[in-house]
Formats: C-alpha cells, structure tokens, sequence
C-alpha cells in the first residue's frame, strides 16, 4: 500500500484533475475535476487521496483490487470500459485506474477517522510507536498471530510479514498473545517493522535477502517444502476467528509444534494439487 501511494501521489499531486468517473453506487453521480490532489497517503492497508477542496477519496483493495497508472493521453475507450473499474482519477498528464477495488468513500477530509481512525500505529506512518503496538499486542486476548494481524493492533502487517516475523523470532502462532513475555513481543514488533521498512521500496517482496521467484521467504507460500533452518516440512493453517480467518505458514519444529487445528497429514506444496493448492485452506 505504500508504494501504490506513493506511486499515485507522482502522478496525480500538484495537477488539476481532469478525470473523475467513480463507478460506485452513489458515488457515480459525483464530479471533482477541477479540485487538484494535495497528497496521496497510506495508512496501513488503506489509501487517502487528499484534494484541495477539503475532501478525501478514499480506497482499500482488499485481496483483488489494485490501482495502476496510464498515460492520460494514450488511454483508449476499449480500456475504460474494463468492467473490473471502478474508479478512474487523472490530470492532462497521467490517469489512474482503479480496478477490483474492495471500498471506496468519498468525505470530508476532516472526517478521515471515521473510516481509519480504528487502526493502531502505522509500521510505515509517521505515527509509528513500536512502544504502542507492544502494549497492544500484550492486551490482546488472542493469538499473538492472529493480534498481529488486527490492524487495530499496528497497522500495515499481512500476512506474509506476520508468518515471517513468528519464523524468525521463534514463536508460536498460536500462543496466547498475552501469556507471551514483554521482551518477547517487543521484539517481535522491531522484527516486522525493519522487515517491511526494508522491503518497501522494492516491488518484490522479501525476508531472506533475495528476491529471486520462491527464494525470497522463509515459509509464507513455502507449506509442504523444507524449512530453511531446520528442513522439516513448513506447514500451513487458518488463524484467527470466522469470518476474518487468515493464512498462516509455520514451522512445528522451529515454532513450537503443529497449529491447534493441524492434523498433521502431509501438505503437498502449493501449486501441486488439480487446484493449484493441496493444503485443503482457503486463502485468506
């Protein structure tokens, strides 16, 4: 989420918008070309455009949604009328689309919280307190894994970054979040956050220092194949309450033991089965 803000804050800050078609329900109806971005910012999972007339366009992409940028002047009509937009913003110069988006809002920039003020320090934001999240996580009543990925705890951490910090640290995905010692936690928390501070200005991500295709994490996307450390086979299972299940990939032998709800059957590697995954989950 950082870099596509980032990368809509290059093209679309500092111009007058000429492009405004939010294909959204009630939003359709809208018009804002003229008004001209002030900004465009991440908070954890969510993107903030900021305009000069005092509104804010905000956007979440949940699993599917992405937003790409195009050329203003090349854009033809066979693209627009892609029936996965859902919003297009642009100037004279370059236009971004926004395609499979998961919400879209338009309000008072004012009123920014009341869709993002539930979220708990930002890993890449100015109001990042490592301090503040440790305090969060120690209070939660859930699994440190499962803690780990509420936003509301410290935004900004999927589930990649979450697998992957547990593997490092050592810790069980399933303890209890707060049966976990300070030091423990603390340290989980300086682990996530300079690993995706590392990551964020490259398109491909990685924890182990290369970003070659399937050498680039210890054992997100890795459940059936060798630990890295250990060579038992890395695992994966659900995490989390219904209905905000998540995927997380572990290794029993690194981590403490098998996931609650881990059988213990063999897991084929992804990709391997009739559907592309033989683990029997549900991607999160």
């Amino acid at each position: 989420m950082w870099r596509t803000a980032q990368r809509l804050h290059r093209a679309l800050a500092g111009a007058p918008l000429t492009r405004w078609d939010l294909r959204w329900g009630e939003l359709a109806t809208t018009d804002h070309r003229g008004a001209t971005t002030l900004e465009v910012v991440s908070r954890g999972k969510h993107i903030l455009q900021r305009l000069d007339s005092g509104l804010t366009l905000h956007s979440h992409l949940r699993m599917e949604g992405k937003w790409r940028v195009e050329d203003s002047g090349t854009l033809t009509t066979h693209q627009l009328a892609n029936p996965q937009i859902r919003a297009v913003v642009g100037t004279s110069r370059w236009s971004a689309l926004g395609l499979r988006l998961g919400m879209l809002d338009l309000l008072p920039t004012a009123q920014e919280s009341t869709l993002v003020g539930h979220l708990g320090p930002d890993v890449l934001g100015p109001d990042w307190d490592a301090e503040r999240a440790r305090a969060n996580l120690v209070g939660s009543s859930a699994t440190i894994g499962a803690a780990l990925l509420d936003q509301r705890n410290l935004a900004g951490v999927g589930t990649l970054w979450a697998s992957e910090s547990l593997f490092l640290e050592r810790i069980h995905p399933w303890a209890a979040a707060d049966s976990l010692p300070a030091g423990v936690v603390a340290a989980l928390v300086a682990r996530a956050h300079r690993l995706i501070d590392a990551a964020r200005r490259h398109a491909v991500q990685s924890t182990t220092g290369s970003r070659r295709p399937g050498q680039n994490t210890y054992v997100h996307g890795r459940s059936g194949r060798p630990c890295r450390r250990c060579g038992e086979g890395v695992r994966v299972a659900m995490i989390g309450e219904a209905p905000q299940e998540r995927t997380m990939f572990y290794c029993p032998r690194c981590q403490g033991g098998l996931a609650p709800t881990d059988d213990g059957r063999a897991q084929r590697p992804l990709g391997s089965g009739a559907r592309g995954s033989a683990t029997g989950y549900r991607r999160g």
